[in-house]
């Protein structure tokens, strides 16, 4: 294996004129492509590499242009906007329906060629969906009826259901129109079906990889897929090592091998970097960055991505129970001020949980709500509250700059006369345990389309994972959750999520958005790489070299 480290950037010379010193069989034989290891914040959070289990930002960053891919793409280089992958055409057959055309020639890991066989399997009861049914179901059978129950030891975790029922809430079936041809078909009119298709989640597997795995666990550490990288390897809470797929459709992949290390403590990623250790260091603080590009060897590439990080409340807690109080959270944060201080201005406060690349449907004069002490001071006192203490629950910076953000937020409140109190806990599982004390936490919100039932409806609707994990719920959201979700008619979409944000964010608020999230990675300026304006790293042919 060749390693890009900085002796080796330091004696490329000599390495090249020793080549010239192995025998020719040697030569012919040798992969002059380079590998590389990147140090990662954390690899995955429930140690698989399923789509549908791994609902994480840290799961982007390893899955996407490197081992999972859908029918319908996002182009990682530009803007984010959806283009062919395993699919080269769609087209609307009604309201309720899309029918693709499949690439031909597409290999999985395994050599089989991709057909609509897999399509359909990857949106199977067996592999997806459960038992689950749509949620406006008619007489149509549902998404893999006929499929025989999975054998023992295949039994999906209960998270695969619940998070595939939110992605497709009304998806009825998948069908094969031929070989190369798949239909999906909805219960209900869906604006949004492509971007469903294109969404995280809705990646295509082998059926095969999936009948011959020995468990689910087996095959989620080791899914066979389309990707211009393979699982070599998974060592839990440690490595993930991908090697090259050079049946990849898109082309032979530039890079030998790829290894992703968890290094939990930014200095150590900083200084393996530095080291040539790693080639790649992820999740930098914006304050660390003056720092790597001062050897001017380094650089740092990174900015704003479809994600904003929030605030969430259990409004069954006690202390939260009036919306009173939960308001006046809101108000009580300086958000500027966070930018400013822990991300050196490097980003910036949105317009509540949404994004400009909405299109029609961005609400451009809405806003989060104001900083206004005084008011917050204000309903805490109406509220009636005694200074009880109201639990925050906290990850050692899983989010970048997350611990003192947490103390500046603890600070702000305080200073309305709220008592909120830090408790760490070590996994996302202790996070949402449902308890008399869980009352605040953090969480991040992605657009993984460019619409609003991507993000608040997907997050904060019915089959959302604040409803789902009984954090909070309100009748008229979810009936204006479903407006967005069935209706055709833009201007009622658009005043429906209106309506549902002056919910969610101000009369009842279900989460605080404190601003838009921002990833950095710090590499060699000698690697010839681009970062995407997402999580997701992207080490295809075009972003190499």
């Amino acid at each position: 294996m060749l390693d890009l480290s900085r002796r080796s950037f330091l004696g490329v010379a000599g390495a090249a004129g020793g080549t010239l010193l192995l025998p020719r069989f040697a030569l012919a034989s040798a992969d002059p492509r380079p590998s590389i290891t990147i140090a990662v914040q954390k690899i995955t959070n429930t140690n698989t590499l399923d789509v549908l289990r791994e609902q994480s930002n840290v799961g982007e960053r390893v899955f996407f242009s490197s081992l999972w891919e859908g029918l319908i793409g996002r182009n990682w280089g530009n803007k984010l906007e959806p283009v062919p992958l395993l699919a080269t055409e769609w087209r609307r057959i009604d309201d309720k329906t899309v029918e693709l055309t499949l690439r031909q020639g597409v290999k999985f890991h395994n050599g089989d060629e991709l057909t609509a066989e897999d399509v359909v399997f990857s949106f199977s009861r067996e592999r997806a969906f459960g038992t689950t049914e749509p949620a406006n179901r008619t007489t149509v059978s549902v998404s893999g009826d006929g499929i025989p129950q999975p054998r023992a030891g295949m039994e999906l975790p209960p998270e695969v259901p619940a998070v595939a029922r939110r992605n497709w809430p009304d998806l009825v079936r998948v069908e094969a129109v031929d070989k190369y041809t798949v239909r999906f078909v909805n219960a209900s009119p869906d604006v949004t079906l492509e971007g469903r298709i294109a969404r995280y989640g809705s990646e295509i597997m082998s059926r095969r990889g999936w009948e011959e795995a020995n468990s689910y666990l087996d095959w989620a550490r080791k899914p066979i897929t389309t990707g211009p990288y393979k699982v070599v390897e998974m060592v839990p809470d440690t490595s993930l090592t991908l090697e090259a797929h050079d049946e990849y459709w898109g082309g032979r992949p530039p890079l030998k091998r790829i290894r992703f290390v968890a290094v939990s403590e930014v200095p150590s990623r900083i200084a393996g970097l530095l080291s040539g250790e790693y080639q790649f260091a992820c999740d930098i603080p914006p304050d660390q960055i003056a720092e790597i590009e001062a050897n001017p060897a380094f650089e740092v590439q990174g900015g704003t991505i479809l994600n904003h990080r929030l605030i969430v409340f259990d409004k069954h807690h006690p202390q939260l129970e009036n919306p009173l109080i939960r308001r006046a959270m809101t108000h009580a944060i300086d958000r500027q001020a966070i930018v400013d201080a822990l991300w050196a201005g490097r980003t910036v406060v949105p317009k509540g949980l949404q994004w400009d690349y909405y299109g029609d449907m961005f609400v451009s004069d809405w806003d989060v709500p104001a900083f206004d002490p005084k008011l917050a001071a204000d309903m805490v006192k109406q509220a009636g509250y005694k200074g009880e203490p109201i639990p925050y629950r906290l990850l050692n910076n899983y989010y970048t700059a997350q611990v003192p953000t947490a103390q500046v937020l603890v600070e702000m409140w305080r200073q309305v006369g709220l008592n909120v109190q830090i408790e760490m806990k070590e996994n996302w599982s202790q996070i949402l345990e449902r308890s008399p004390t869980r009352a605040v936490r953090d969480w991040s919100n992605s657009a993984p389309f460019s619409d609003p039932v991507s993000s608040i409806v997907n997050q904060h609707g019915p089959n959302g994972q604040q409803q789902q994990v009984g954090e909070w719920e309100n009748k008229e959201a979810n009936l204006l959750a479903a407006v967005l979700e069935t209706s055709t008619d833009h201007a009622e979409r658009k005043k429906a999520f209106r309506r549902m944000m002056e919910i969610c964010e101000r009369e009842d608020p279900a989460y605080t958005v404190l601003h838009q999230n921002a990833t950095f990675t710090a590499k060699p300026k000698a690697l010839k790489w681009k970062a995407a304006p997402a999580f997701a790293v992207d080490f295809r042919a075009g972003n190499w070299g």
